[in-house]
């Protein structure tokens, strides 16, 4: 009976199911009228909304899942659930039509931006206005901004200064080392948040675990988990079509895809950290917003680097201009903004205003 409960609140699977019959039955008719604005904004946020609410469901079935087997397992379902369908959705829209070398980079780049800038500033601001200053353990952030740190220059800015490879890019060689890098750091941090350090994670009392343990059956969310991820995937291959559309034809700009993506993974993440932030959580906030950005750097760019080299699709890592100053600038404001053990409404205002130079960068230049 409890089963068949969880099944009948899944409606939103049939919804999916159905967006991805239509667009794989019909997909060429309904691409063909994108030249009228009204028809290409309706396909682009029909596709957008099915493969968000997916992507959020996913989340929550991930959630269920770790609420039920608990730590370190929970935080591993989480991770890689969501990492999945990141790596899914850009090798999906990488692969459809010609090469997007760039699309890595801008995807990586924007998921750092709306995190460390956009969720951090949004969940420090309504968490400051609700309860004024806020706590957190220093050690936790520490450790989590002594990894994301060298692991975001040696992914995105390192590229731009190696002299092997013409571009922005590394030899097979340096990627190699960036894959072992990126994947070790974070397997070590993973042991160190699991095992022996646990307590840098906590406030006080309060238990690591995000989520209370419940006693629901495992199988149906692992089932449905992984049946949410087809719609992800199968779409996000679709959503290409008014993307290409929108930066070839219409010259918008073309970081556009790699922003796309990155709201697609970081909505859910943000949601909840958002809220946690409000509940005076400020620690479990932490922890979702620094772990995302930790996982979608140590795991993503291992796991687009193997893709690429099995399709033959190059790619290109470094980031170039003002995105260069811009990144070099969000680091040190997130040391110093976790350098203290507390925080207020002027350090969410402060973030959220680099979140806006970044979009006013994307569309300016």
């Amino acid at each position: 009976m409890r089963t068949l409960n969880l099944l009948r609140r899944e409606w939103l699977l049939l919804v999916s199911v159905a967006t991805v019959a239509i667009f794989w039955r019909w997909g060429n008719v309904l691409f063909a009228g994108l030249s009228n604005p009204f028809w290409l904004v309706f396909i682009f946020l029909w596709l957008f909304a099915v493969i968000l609410a997916s992507a959020l469901a996913v989340v929550r079935h991930a959630d269920a899942l770790a609420g039920r087997l608990g730590e370190p397992y929970g935080t591993l379902i989480l991770t890689l659930s969501v990492t999945a369908v990141e790596v899914m959705s850009i090798s999906a829209v990488m692969l459809h039509g010609a090469n997007n070398p760039t699309l890595v980079r801008d995807t990586l780049f924007a998921v750092v931006m709306i995190i460390l800038n956009g969720m951090v500033g949004l969940s420090l601001l309504v968490g400051g206005l609700r309860h004024s200053e806020q706590h957190y353990n220093l050690q936790g952030a520490n450790a989590f901004l002594g990894v994301i740190i060298p692991l975001a220059v040696f992914s995105l800015i390192m590229p731009d200064f190696t002299q092997t490879t013409p571009g922005p890019r590394f030899s097979a060689h340096q990627q190699i080392f960036l894959i072992v890098m990126s994947a070790g750091l974070y397997c070590a941090f993973l042991v160190i948040q699991t095992g022996r350090h646990r307590g840098f994670f906590t406030l006080g009392d309060e238990p690591i675990e995000h989520f209370a343990k419940v006693r629901e059956p495992i199988f149906p969310h692992a089932v449905l988990l992984l049946a949410y991820m087809v719609p992800v995937v199968s779409l996000a291959e679709k959503l290409a079509h008014p993307i290409d559309y929108l930066v070839e034809t219409l010259h918008f700009p073309d970081q556009l895809g790699g922003l796309l993506i990155a709201l697609l993974v970081a909505t859910p993440e943000g949601i909840g950290a958002a809220k946690a932030a409000l509940r005076n959580q400020l620690q479990r906030s932490m922890n979702i917003f620094l772990g995302s950005v930790l996982a979608t750097i140590g795991l993503t760019v291992p796991a687009m680097i193997a893709v690429s080299h099995i399709t033959g699709r190059s790619i290109d890592l470094g980031i170039e201009h003002t995105d260069y100053v811009l990144l070099l600038l969000t680091l040190a404001v997130s040391v110093v903004t976790f350098a203290s053990g507390r925080t207020n409404i002027l350090q969410g205002i402060v973030h959220l205003l680099l979140f806006a130079s970044y979009v006013l960068l994307l569309i300016e230049g």
